[in-house]
């Protein structure tokens, strides 16, 4: 693949438009990230930040699947102009209470609600509509592109956050970080995807909720992949992101964990270079040997934390967990009929969430119980054989990409 071939997705004007709008909502989502948990610590402490938190993740988990159905059922551009919207007037109601000082914590949390609840509707609706964007060959370099803008936000958001932060407040910021789910949502006006052709008959939310759990069941490989991430995704959350920033505290330190996390990111954007040339064959099975990459990251900080190896073995656990995004991006978008691939994601998003908490939960007392050391080295053992036992399945790692076909819905 040339370097034209791989920006050719910017050619379509749909995708051009849609690609500008996830830019600017994931500048402003990594720049929120930030700004709110200062803002929340000014009314309160720790814990509080996590209630908000938990009070936004838990409405997500809980709607998502209805989000699917709506994403299924309504032109997908419009259910996320709609949560844009919601998003932006939820974020500027927070940054009015907290730049005129009468924000209080169950204000917040109310309004954290509401904004879960409208992202369980636009995530779908975001997924799903990259295959009604570019024709069907030109999906693996749309992917890219979209990662590509993601992993560098991922490093440069959370910086202009604190930036904000530090200059104007974290109320300020967050007026920042409401505008620009606004401009998000003006950037999708233009994307005309055409209507999908109606049902011949209609049918209730619970029906099209059946729909989608069939579907789900009867995939083979969809359900496989999934299970296997609730359980690696609770040995992530748990093991890295809890029990992780307790092991480089006692070893390599605090700035060190800091360039860590960031050899990871700057794993994932140089995989994602190189998938903009790179043609993936069979998504899954190089998508899950790469997932088991992120296992050794884990065994070395239990068996020797050492700084130089932990940002080489992350920096390569970077570049695996792309793989796998390329890979299941490319499986959903090329095997999922488009009426019912929203759906698919609202699945896919749900055993993903409902792991996280779990593992956040567990993992502080095990590691109290049996040495933290030792619970992660173990948890890097499982994470890679969890991987590893995904590829048993003949329907994961036989998985081919699909052939070319032509986008009825697909404009330029």
């Amino acid at each position: 693949m040339t370097w034209k071939a791989a920006f050719a997705p910017l050619g379509y004007r749909n995708f051009a438009w849609y690609y500008a709008s996830r830019f600017v909502d994931t500048l402003g989502s990594n720049m929120a990230h930030v700004a709110l948990a200062f803002a929340v610590l000014e009314i309160g402490n720790a814990t509080a930040v996590g209630q908000v938190l938990a009070a936004r993740t838990i409405p997500l988990v809980v709607f998502m699947l209805f989000g699917g159905v709506i994403a299924d059922r309504f032109p997908r551009a419009v259910v996320m102009q709609l949560s844009n919207l919601v998003a932006a007037l939820t974020w500027g109601v927070m940054a009015y209470l907290f730049i005129t000082g009468s924000a209080e914590l169950w204000m917040i949390l109310v309004l954290a609600a509401v904004n879960g609840t409208s992202d369980a509707a636009g995530f779908p609706a975001m997924a799903g509509m990259v295959p009604q964007l570019v024709p069907r060959e030109q999906l693996q370099p749309a992917n890219a592109l979209l990662s590509l803008s993601r992993g560098g936000l991922t490093i440069l958001g959370p910086t202009i956050g604190a930036l904000f932060v530090v200059t104007v407040g974290p109320g300020w910021a967050l007026a920042v970080n409401a505008l620009t789910w606004v401009v998000a949502s003006i950037l999708l006006v233009p994307v005309t995807i055409p209507p999908r052709p109606p049902k011949e008959e209609q049918t209730s939310t619970f029906q099209e909720l059946r729909e989608g759990w069939t579907l789900f069941r009867t995939t083979t490989w969809l359900w496989v992949v999934v299970l296997a991430f609730g359980f690696l995704n609770a040995i992530h959350a748990g093991g890295l992101l809890t029990l992780g920033p307790a092991i480089a505290k006692a070893t390599f330190g605090e700035q060190g964990w800091g360039l860590v996390l960031s050899a990871e990111s700057a794993g994932l954007l140089a995989m994602t270079v190189i998938l903009l040339r790179v043609k993936l064959r069979r998504p899954l099975l190089t998508g899950m040997l790469g997932c088991a990459l992120f296992g050794v990251p884990l065994i070395v900080l239990g068996a020797q934390p050492h700084l130089l190896t932990m940002v080489i073995v992350m920096f390569v656990a970077g570049a695996g967990i792309e793989v796998f995004s390329m890979g299941w991006n490319l499986a959903m978008q090329e095997n999922i009929e488009d009426s019912m691939l929203s759906r698919a994601y609202s699945y896919d998003a749900l055993g993903s969430f409902v792991a996280m908490p779990i593992g956040q939960l567990a993992y502080g007392p095990l590691g109290e119980a049996f040495g933290h050391r030792d619970v992660m080295l173990w948890s890097g053992v499982a994470y890679i054989a969890i991987a590893l036992l995904a590829l048993t399945s003949r329907s994961v790692r036989n998985l081919e990409r699909a052939p070319s076909a032509p986008a009825t819905t697909v404009t330029s």
